[in-house]
């Protein structure tokens, strides 16, 4: 699959994903599990917006493994 054309690469287990998981297990769990899902849960979304707040310059991949 060609990134540059689609925005997508084939992970280790060969499902498309977006392109910037870079095959790392916490973002191709990330990705899997909370990328683009929708929150209704008060607790999660104020969740959400503190790790974004937080994150400062810091890469996702430093708070996700926090």
């Amino acid at each position: 699959m060609d990134k540059e054309n689609t925005g997508l690469l084939a992970g280790p287990d060969g499902v498309a994903r977006c392109f910037w998981h870079g095959n790392l297990p916490d973002y191709l769990h990330y990705h899997d599990h909370e990328w683009g899902r929708p929150v209704a849960d008060d607790r999660r979304l104020f969740e959400k917006i503190c790790l974004e707040g937080f994150q400062s310059g810091l890469s996702w991949l430093t708070i996700l493994r926090k």
